[in-house]
């Protein structure tokens, strides 16, 4: 959460205290909100919503680290089922196609891995520790609410074989649902979250003195 956010929350976090027939201090405000700004104001409301319905402690007051388990296991779930996708992509597709996926997170998290090729590379007795990676990696930026940009395509070895040799390439796959990978390929970018930009003559030289005039 941002700011922007602070009046929402503190009318979500005061109405959560009037269901519980309790008043928030200004001090326990503060607390609450410090605690829970890492994360999306959707994520906190949505967890507030579900304690208090739980039947094993929605009848108690939460405390901040019940709302960011509540938050955290939701994002855990949600990173072994982008794994189990991943994983099923992996061994039905492989790594010479290219692909979609119909969560950019997915693609984030594989970006920063190596990418789909490097994920093909990887052997049965590494693949717990990949898959743990991966779940981290994932669980982290949804945790955050935090995509940026992502590769619009986790390119496979026939594409990247056809860029390097000037060959035309072949339609990436769409793994998942249709709708949702069309859009995560018109999100992304072709650089993914890495920028790269050759520095200019000109300004090369002011930086350095002269030195590549």
């Amino acid at each position: 959460m941002n700011t922007h956010d602070f009046e929402t929350f503190r009318d979500v976090l005061h109405g959560v205290h009037d269901f519980y027939e309790r008043q928030p201090s200004a001090f326990a405000v503060d607390v609450w909100w410090q605690a829970l700004r890492p994360f999306d104001l959707k994520a906190v409301t949505r967890a507030f919503s579900l304690h208090t319905v739980n039947p094993d402690t929605g009848q108690f007051m939460p405390k901040p680290a019940d709302i960011v388990r509540m938050i955290s296991g939701g994002a855990a779930d949600n990173a072994m089922q982008a794994w189990s996708k991943v994983d099923k992509a992996l061994r039905s597709v492989g790594v010479y196609e290219s692909i979609v996926f119909d969560d950019p997170l997915i693609h984030r998290a594989l970006e920063d891995m190596g990418g789909w090729i490097m994920l093909g590379m990887k052997s049965e007795t590494d693949w717990p520790f990949v898959a743990k990676e991966f779940e981290t990696r994932y669980r982290g930026y949804a945790m955050r609410q935090e995509c940026g940009d992502y590769l619009r395509v986790m390119l496979g070895l026939n594409e990247a074989q056809n860029q390097r040799n000037g060959y035309e390439s072949r339609s990436p796959l769409l793994f998942g649902d249709p709708v949702r990978c069309r859009a995560v390929l018109n999100g992304g970018t072709e650089q993914g979250s890495v920028k790269v930009q050759r520095l200019g003559r000109p300004e090369l030289t002011l930086l350095e003195g002269g030195k590549y005039a």
